[in-house]
This record gives structure tokens, sequence and C-alpha cells, in this order.
């Protein structure tokens, strides 16, 4: 596959995600005090050069130059992340980062994108101890909210890189330790499985809706069947279950979509779905891989696959 098709795929689709309006996240007509439309746009763009050192590296593992635990995704998650700060001075990318670089690796070793997520689930199985130290600094360079402290391999404890080296916790450990907590972990383990999944519904969708109406229902139905992890360290998993709730009562016709999206808002961004945004942001790369181009229908942006 194109080494540029797969980091515009992957550049477009987070913007995309970004803009878009919907509920509970910063969009085209949003912004929260601390974050804005434009914290996304500066960080999004600025990961390109690291994307596509990422793909350089799967095609070297692809000839057998460089064997799967030399692929490095720490590192380069890490430097992405540093990019982004480099940026911008907030943290609007690190979950769509760790998710983006193996899935972009598998992109470039894969046969097809099915075949993408079983080599990026290799590349973590094969990950080292190193690339977990790396993950850390990232998180840290990130400084995502709601991480916990005062837990095993603490990751702002000094302690934590000797803890990592002396029990082995390459990346695919971390991620089983770690998936109750964050939803990427959870997708590192099972192959992508929901992100591909919404792939698959924007892909049915886009037939039907305008794209951001698609993009939107999407979204809900997202809301309507998982609990945010964000919203869950942010608020807790009481609020993050009343969110999904709501979702639900949006897709039944109990509540009108906007008075879901001022729920949402009316505490700030404690009910900001940033985990379940990022695999919005992967599901409309892997569209912009298939082929996703736009027109205008009365002045309204649509979705198509394929060319005109």
């Amino acid at each position: 596959m194109n080494r540029w098709k797969i980091v515009r795929a992957f550049t477009l689709g987070p913007l995309l995600e970004a803009t878009v309006p919907k509920p509970g996240n910063v969009n085209r007509h949003r912004d929260f005090e601390d974050l804005t439309l434009y914290n996304f746009l500066f960080a999004d763009t600025a990961v390109v050069g690291v994307y596509y050192e990422a793909v350089k590296t799967a095609e070297l593992l692809r000839k057998g130059v460089l064997s799967f635990n030399e692929a490095g995704l720490g590192e380069l998650i890490k430097r992405a992340v540093a990019a982004s700060r480099e940026a911008q001075d907030a943290n609007p990318n690190f979950g769509v980062v760790a998710l983006s670089v193996p899935l972009v690796m598998g992109l470039a070793l894969g046969r097809n994108m099915l075949d993408a997520r079983e080599k990026a689930r290799l590349l973590i199985e094969e990950s080292t101890v190193r690339d977990s130290m790396e993950l850390y600094r990232a998180i840290r360079l990130a400084s995502p909210k709601g991480i916990p402290g005062g837990v095993k391999y603490d990751v702002y404890s000094e302690e934590s890189f000797k803890e990592l080296f002396r029990d082995g916790i390459n990346l695919a450990r971390l991620a089983e330790m770690s998936c109750e907590r964050e939803l990427i972990f959870c997708e590192w383990l099972n192959g992508y499985e929901l992100s591909y999944s919404t792939f698959g519904r924007l892909y049915e969708l886009i037939k039907e809706l305008p794209l951001e109406e698609a993009v939107v229902r999407a979204f809900i139905e997202l809301l309507s069947e998982n609990l945010d992890t964000l919203i869950v360290r942010k608020a807790g998993v009481e609020e993050a279950r009343l969110v999904r709730e709501k979702a639900r009562g949006v897709l039944s016709g109990e509540l009108g979509i906007e008075e879901f999206d001022s729920f949402m808002y009316e505490k700030g961004d404690l009910r900001n779905p940033g985990s379940l945004a990022d695999i919005m942001a992967v599901a409309l790369s892997l569209l912009v891989l298939r082929g996703l181009r736009m027109e205008v229908r009365n002045g309204r942006a649509w979705g198509v696959i394929g060319r005109p």
C-alpha cells in the first residue's frame, strides 16, 4: 500500500473527527476552556513525519531487514507525542497516536486492511520492555487527564522503569493489565475490533446520510454501547453509565439530540467522551483509506466511496 496514502488517511481521519459536531467533544462549533479545535489542527498535522517513519520501518520489517521486536513502537509513539506537544500546548491526540502507530505499521505490513489488524496485534505481542518504557515517557509528555496514581507500574513513579524491566512488561502485558482503565489497550489486544466495526458502520451510514450526520449517528451508537474510559477516569463509572443511558435515549427517540448535546456539556469537559472519540478518529482514517471522498449536495457535505 502506498506510503502517503496511509499517512494521508491517518491525518485526515482525526481532523474529520475533531471537526464534526459530536456531543461532548471539541468540534467546529464548540471549544473547552483548555482545549480548542486549533489544538487538534496543529497536533494532528504535527505527527505526519513520524507516521511516515512508521510506514518506512514497517517496510523494513516486511523485507526481513528488521524483526518485529525491533519495530520500536514505543519510540515512535513518544516521538509523535513530542511533535504534537511542540506544535501546541495541550493533549488532543495521545490516544489517536497510540492507536494509530501500530495500525499504520500493520497496514504497511499486511496484504489488505483486514490483515493489518493481525499484523498490528503481532507487533504489540512482539514488543519489548523498552517499548513500554518509551510509552511511559510518551504518557508523561502528553499528561492525559485522569491517570491514576498509586497503582502497580505507576506511570509517574520513579520506580516504574525498574519494575517494568524487572518483570519483563512489554506492551502486550501492559495492555492486559490496563484494558479496564483505557479503551486503547483493549483495541491493541482484540485486533482493533471496535475501530473496525465502527468503520463498517460508517461505511453503511454514509450511503444514507450526509457525512456529519453519519458520524454523529455512529458516535451516539458508540456511546450507547460502551463506557467511555476517559469519562470513567475523570468523573467516575456512574457518570459514564449515565452518558450511556442518555445516548440510548437518543436512539430510542426519548431524548432529542439538542437536549443530549446540552447534557454532555453541562459539566464542562467531565463528560467529554475522549476514548470513544479516539475510536472514531481511527474508524474515519480507515474510511479514508477505503476511498472516502466528499461531494457537496445542496450545501451539505456527503461522503462517497470510490472515484467520481
